[in-house]
């Protein structure tokens, strides 16, 4: 009787009829002719309540079932499946109430369906996580009424299942078919001419027709008494380290996601495109100190040494001391490497307090500076206005648009190469800086 009492719920055509017999009671009063009628009313509703109840209760009439990824994709859209079956021999209304994790903070999610007699169904609907970690669903609360409409029942499936929530893979496909397209230039890529050239020395051959004579080894010549040329390949496996600054700047939140998690999704993809083209993928963030460091490899598990890495990263609301990294560069890093620096400057003074560390890693390295507008200043400045108050606001927001691009420019005379970037840009606007450094032989 408990569980029967428990998984019970009334229905609005019910409150409707209760409302309506009380207002036949009340009429009756005065008109006495009406009490009959009220209580013959009365009869018929609990016997229709009863038919109800019989309906509903005699069988174990909906199964569902509630299949989840293996893991979530952070900041896209990931598809959950609810699998729906239908026992009863009548036709019925679904009210799907399914327990989302606790990062969601949504308490009014409600899927309504309908089911024909012995069919079954299969409901689709996304979540888009905003935070790495750990996600608990709960139950899947089913709520099923008949045609009769009074009352409904409740089925509740015990699916309590806990799904991690890991840096954004499913970018990875997208991004490799941008990366490796013929039709690039349709992503805001640009076509980068090869300049010069890059190349390591592979052996001293034999001089054949064709050869370019630029690349004569006379010494050889010399010894041998015939024409020996020098034979060159292209430099592959260069070192590309992302490096990320986990310091409170990072924490600024854009359309739900921080600043800190677009440059672990952008880490990811950029990783996985170096090496792809045949790059030493790594990466490291730094704070007060440099750490989750994972060494430039080309190894078959890199990218899941690097997934792993990215996804326990979480910012420690502490100011990022930029001499550590530069002491934790020059004593680890012995190679001349591409390195993708994530970070964030506000103002000028921000940029010239770091200057000194960015142009002493920059002698050895190739250095790209990462940083990102303020997308809702800008759109903040495209609105009219009508005030004092608002005229001195957009003034404010206009000087600090200018003065991110008065940082690229410093940057820019210091040697250093930068992005500014919108933070959904963020991933293909590396990638395009990757591929450009990669055609330019810069390393």
């Amino acid at each position: 009787m408990k569980q029967f009492l428990k998984n019970t719920y009334l229905e609005f055509r019910f409150f409707i009829a209760v409302i309506g017999l009380i207002a036949i009671y009340i009429l009756a009063f005065v008109f006495t002719g009406l009490l009959a009628i009220a209580n013959m009313l009365t009869a018929i509703l609990t016997a229709i309540l009863i038919i109800d109840i019989i309906l509903l209760f005699k069988q174990q009439g909906i199964s569902a079932t509630r299949i989840l990824p293996e893991k979530l994709s952070n900041g896209d859209d990931n598809p959950i499946e609810i699998n729906l079956k239908n026992s009863y021999n009548f036709n019925v209304d679904l009210k799907l109430i399914d327990e989302l994790p606790f990062q969601y903070q949504k308490r009014d999610f409600e899927i309504a369906t309908s089911l024909n007699k012995s069919g079954d169904k299969k409901i689709t609907y996304a979540l888009r996580p905003l935070e790495r970690g750990e996600y608990h669903f709960g139950n899947l609360n089913v709520y099923v009424t008949s045609p009769i409409g009074l009352l409904s029942r409740r089925f509740q499936f015990g699916n309590k299942a806990m799904v991690p929530n890991y840096p954004s893979f499913l970018q990875l496909k997208k991004y490799m078919l941008i990366a490796f397209s013929n039709k690039i230039f349709e992503f805001g890529l640009k076509k980068i001419r090869r300049i010069g050239h890059t190349m390591e020395f592979e052996q001293i051959k034999d001089y054949v027709a064709g050869d370019d004579i630029r690349n004569i080894n006379w010494k050889a010549t010399a010894k041998r008494n015939q024409l020996m040329v020098n034979q060159y390949q292209d430099e592959r496996s260069q070192p590309i380290y992302s490096v990320i600054d986990m310091g409170r700047a990072m924490k600024m939140p854009f359309n739900g996601l921080s600043l800190l998690d677009y440059a672990i999704n952008a880490t990811l993809v950029i990783s996985n495109v170096a090496l792809k083209k045949q790059d030493k993928a790594g990466m490291f963030s730094f704070s007060r100190k440099v750490t989750d460091k994972v060494v430039a490899e080309r190894r078959p598990s890199q990218m899941n040494q690097i997934m792993e890495t990215l996804y326990n990263l979480n910012t420690d609301f502490a100011e990022s001391d930029f001499s550590r990294l530069y002491i934790d560069i020059k004593r680890s890093l012995n190679q001349r490497s591409l390195l993708l620096l994530y970070t964030n400057f506000e103002t000028l003074d921000a940029l010239h307090r770091q200057l000194p560390y960015l142009q002493a890693i920059a002698k050895n390295h190739v250095l790209v500076v990462i940083f990102f507008e303020n997308t809702e200043l800008s759109q903040f400045i495209k609105q009219p206005a009508h005030k004092t108050n608002e005229i001195f606001e957009k003034t404010i927001a206009e000087k600090f648009i200018f003065e991110k691009k008065l940082i690229v420019t410093e940057l820019q005379k210091h040697g250093i190469q930068s992005i500014l970037t919108a933070p959904e840009d963020l991933t293909i606007n590396t990638i395009n800086k990757y591929l450009e450094i990669k055609a330019r032989g810069l390393i």
